[in-house]
């Protein structure tokens, strides 16, 4: 296991099934873990729009079983459609429209997340289908791709609203880290667990850039 400490952050290397009982408390889980569909990015992408070091996610070969999370007092877990039928029923979804009106094409319109918030079902609308990104990752800002399952720090900005505004936020499948740029940009303090080096090694920069910027404009 690594440790790694970027500001308000904590960054671990690791498997968090064996990292979960050693965390202090936290206050919210947002995450969007393996889904159990064994996805590889094939072919395309070639420009520097998508600059992905490992195709594929780790985990991802076996179906997900949230349970090790629904003890949390808040949860959020995205691509919860695919695993819905190991968690309690829920009024409180989150909706992320991609295409907000675009014409369809070979990937899913929308993405799911699944809440044990209480609250009223809502949609996040930001149009992200290839190059086309809003947000911060527009291509215009020279921003790229670093995860296979990447999602808009914008989006994950609206996640920690939706949940209150937790002090401590946990992200155990953390990816490339961008829960872990909106958890900054919040004032929120961070937890991160991710078992690929690589990715972990790219959400420690990201991290740590989102946080440098901010000191410069300060």
């Amino acid at each position: 296991m690594r440790i790694e400490r970027i500001g308000n952050a904590t960054l671990y290397l690791g498997d968090c099934l064996e990292i979960l009982p050693t965390l202090p408390k936290v206050d919210a889980v947002i995450t969007d873990p393996p889904y159990g569909i064994s996805f590889f990015r094939h072919g395309g992408g070639r420009g520097d729009w998508y600059r992905v070091k490992s195709q594929k996610i780790a985990g991802d070969n076996k179906p997900f079983d949230p349970a090790h999370l629904l003890t949390f007092p808040k949860v959020l877990l995205w691509g919860a459609n695919h695993y819905c039928d190991k968690l309690p029923g829920s009024k409180s979804w989150l909706v992320w429209d991609k295409r907000c009106g675009m014409a369809q094409d070979d990937n899913a319109d929308a993405e799911l997340a699944w809440t044990n918030l209480g609250k009223q079902l809502r949609v996040y609308r930001s149009v992200w289908r290839g190059a086309i990104r809003q947000g911060e990752e527009n291509i215009v800002n020279g921003v790229w791709k670093q995860h296979p399952a990447q999602k808009p720090v914008g989006l994950m900005k609206y996640c920690i609203e939706y949940a209150g505004m937790p002090k401590v936020i946990l992200d155990p499948y953390m990816g490339s880290g961008t829960t872990g740029v909106a958890a900054h940009q919040m004032r929120c303090h961070f937890i991160g667990i991710e078992i690929d080096a690589e990715h972990f090694d790219t959400a420690c920069e990201r991290i740590e850039n989102a946080q440098r910027q901010e000191r410069l404009f300060a």
